[in-house]
């Protein structure tokens, strides 16, 4: 956008001091001259709007080539004008940016030709030796342009490559560190359940056997031993039942969700995370509520989106509130925008967890903003 407005103001003081240079007193040479300039002006404001048509564009500029050639054609008494050849030179670039080569030639032909129509007819102008030189010198000036260009942006699309390799890759060694430690853990509960547990059961046994055949003083001690035994035996099912959970809780199991649909689906996920969001305990039914929003919003970008690129936002302002925000390009209109029973559902989950949900379309951006109240258990454990 900055781009824009620097070529439109170059243009448009280029423009005045061509048209002051060559302006006459005749009031209707003048007018004929503002009428042109309007529609040179207009042509030259449409253009951005037709980046992705690049026929359209053509046509759109080779309009606003024609209307300067006659607006700044010369008056026959004055002097030729060193400003007409920056419009010119400016709607070449312009060309030359946007175009294709072809395309972009045939633009710099017709305002050479224009620049040095006037001298062959007898009017004013510029020597046509100057011109031709001039033109070479801009032709060689925009085609290093062009390539250093096409160098950027391929280089560009090798570093976007590299980047999504390299997140890829992280994610695989986060994974294989994951069932690494899982595996880990299933062996050491395994262990402690082989020896532990099992010298446990037996001691139990051995107790019981004694207790039946000791006097009722030693019966009292040994049934003791035998609860303590008993209670170190149900800890240690304990412990090697929650070794054997899968440690992911929370976020986590949404972050896992992101994972897994970056690397199943190639989607690039664009994860933001403001106000100490991912270290929040939620509850169970409302990290559930955020599992599954997310997930229906991540499956409507697959679907809907224009583009394989999502961005997540997860916020925490205060402590007290949990947000998050869904968003992708959307290349249905307005008007052809429906919640469907997905949405639906997302939304009466989240309000019975006694939060809010809203969908918005905007500016070919598809939305899905929710938010939790925190509820006291889990403020108390933040604090």
């Amino acid at each position: 956008m900055r781009s824009y407005w620097i070529w439109l103001l170059l243009l448009i003081a280029s423009w005045l001091l061509a048209l002051w240079h060559i302006s006459s007193g005749d009031l209707d040479a003048l007018s004929w001259r503002i009428g042109s300039s309007a529609v040179f002006l207009a042509s030259f404001f449409i253009a951005p709007l037709c980046r992705s048509r690049p026929v359209l564009l053509f046509a759109t500029l080779l309009t606003a080539s024609f209307f300067a050639i006659a607006s700044l054609w010369p008056a026959t008494k004055e002097g030729s004008s060193i400003y007409i050849l920056l419009v010119f030179s400016i709607l070449t670039g312009k060309a030359a940016y946007r175009l294709p080569p072809a395309q972009s030639i045939g633009i710099g032909m017709v305002l050479l030709i224009g620049a040095m129509l006037p001298k062959l007819m007898g009017y004013p102008g510029l020597p046509l030796p100057f011109l031709f030189l001039y033109a070479m010198l801009l032709a060689f000036g925009l085609g290093i342009f062009r390539i250093q260009r096409a160098r950027y942006v391929e280089a560009q699309a090798r570093n976007e490559a590299l980047l999504s390799e390299y997140r890829n890759m992280k994610r695989r060694l986060v994974k294989d560190e994951q069932l690494a430690r899982q595996e880990e853990r299933a062996q050491v509960g395994r262990d402690i359940h082989d020896s532990v547990g099992h010298k446990l059961t037996a001691l139990l046994m051995q107790l019981e056997m004694q207790r039946l055949q000791a006097d009722t003083d030693h019966a009292e001690v040994l049934q003791r031993l035998k609860v303590l035994a008993k209670e170190s035996l149900e800890e240690t099912r304990n412990a090697v039942k929650s070794l054997k959970l899968q440690e992911t809780g929370g976020l986590a199991a949404i972050m896992s969700l992101l994972r897994r649909l970056e690397a199943e689906r190639f989607m690039r996920v664009h994860l933001t995370a403001r106000h100490g969001a991912l270290a929040i305990p939620l509850s169970n039914s409302q990290s559930i509520a955020v599992y599954r929003a997310v997930q229906e919003a991540m499956t409507n970008a697959m679907k809907h989106g224009s583009t394989r690129e999502v961005s997540i936002l997860f916020e925490a302002p205060g402590g007290g509130m949990f947000r998050f925000e869904v968003s992708n390009p959307y290349q249905g209109s307005r008007s052809s925008f429906r919640e469907g029973y997905g949405l639906l559902s997302m939304r009466e989950r989240l309000e019975r967890e006694g939060g809010s949900l809203e969908v918005v379309n905007y500016d070919n951006v598809f939305i899905v903003r929710g938010e939790l109240l925190l509820n006291r258990e889990t403020k108390e454990g933040v604090n």
